[in-house]
């Protein structure tokens, strides 16, 4: 399927959809340019500093976050009906025991301005440079979100992601699941 360049919020709603729904799919490397995709249910996109800024949430027990420390970008990925299943593995399955992409049969295919790939499998694709990052400070949450997302206190930290690139199979809307 050709994918073509759109504006960063040309499918911002269906990827929020997505998001809410089932889930999609960060992807990142490590040093030697092995892709892990994990996936996120939280993903925010605004413009901060003049940029278009993906933010993402990682915890630090997670394998995709030693990763995306070393590579300092990430890829945001939303699949087809016909991924759903891969998603629901990324979110049961580290990829400190399985490499997800063989595993899967998921296509790492290079992406146009960051090291980590995008999946050939998915529709709607945006490549995130790290331009800031921080953790969590627990006493400035509401106590509700600490007690609902940290009862075990294992805080995310918060990559932002200047979106330098945003594109999308011709047919992408009709692909993903309603």
């Amino acid at each position: 399927m050709a994918k073509r360049d759109i504006y960063v919020l040309d499918y911002w709603p269906q990827t929020v959809q997505v998001l809410n729904n089932e889930g999609i799919l960060l992807v990142s490397q490590d040093a030697e340019g092995k892709p892990n995709a994990m996936t996120i249910g939280w993903c925010t996109l605004g413009t901060i500093w003049g940029k278009p800024i993906m933010s993402v949430l990682v915890r630090p027990s997670r394998y995709t976050y030693g990763l995306m420390e070393v590579t300092n970008d990430f890829t945001v990925n939303v699949g087809s009906r016909e991924l759903l299943s891969a998603v629901a593995f990324c979110g049961r399955e580290s990829g400190r025991d399985v490499d997800k992409f063989d595993h899967l049969g998921l296509t790492a295919v290079p992406s146009q301005h960051v090291k980590s790939p995008i999946i050939g499998e998915c529709v709607i694709h945006y490549e995130c440079k790290v331009v800031h990052k921080h953790d969590l400070i627990p006493e400035n949450l509401a106590s509700e979100i600490v007690a609902s997302a940290y009862p075990n206190g294992d805080f995310h930290r918060v990559y932002h992601g200047e979106v330098v690139a945003a594109y999308a199979d011709e047919d992408a809307c009709e692909r993903i699941s309603k």
